[in-house]
């Protein structure tokens, strides 16, 4: 008998598990239909102020606490990001992004993506990089969505199809 009652047990400790999970999934997808928009929206805005500023047009959407996972380098500070030499002249950053999602809670999510950096190279022809990054966004406590934390890293160079 007790082996059936711990069977029994365990199958309704399984099920509600499950149940629970689904029903957490289920939250967490109704809420990042909307949120989705709103960090798509969010990336959007970043792309156009560093296009239009160069790197420095990335500092005024971190959090006060950003930090960045920099491509097989350190974590490092957003105040230490700050004290960084600029682009060079003519660099340009953009991406695409690809999927964002926003917690349950509202107050937390992220974006992922592609992108491309082209700068001139020593002969002054056009050096381009490619790579994939992940943008943490964390709603502050006046409202405003910033950027928590992000990283990027390379990628080979995209194949084409001929």
């Amino acid at each position: 008998m007790n082996r059936i009652s711990a069977t029994l047990l365990l199958l309704l400790a399984f099920a509600t598990t499950a149940y629970a999970a689904k029903a957490k999934s289920d939250t967490f997808k109704r809420n990042s239909d909307k949120g989705t928009e709103l960090l798509f929206q969010l990336d959007v805005k970043v792309a156009a102020d560093v296009a239009k500023e160069g790197r420095a047009g990335f500092f005024t959407h971190w959090a006060e606490d950003y930090v960045e996972f920099v491509d097989s380098g350190d974590i490092v500070s957003g105040e230490d990001m700050r004290k960084q030499q600029p682009w060079p002249q003519g660099a340009l950053l953009t991406w695409t992004p690809i999927h964002a999602e926003l917690a349950a809670s509202g107050d937390l999510g992220y974006v992922y993506g592609t992108w491309i950096f082209i700068a001139k190279d020593k002969e002054g022809k056009d050096a381009v990089e490619y790579g994939k990054y992940t943008t943490i966004w964390k709603k502050q406590k006046d409202g405003q969505w910033k950027v928590a934390s992000s990283i990027g890293n390379s990628s080979p160079t995209p194949k084409t199809d001929k």
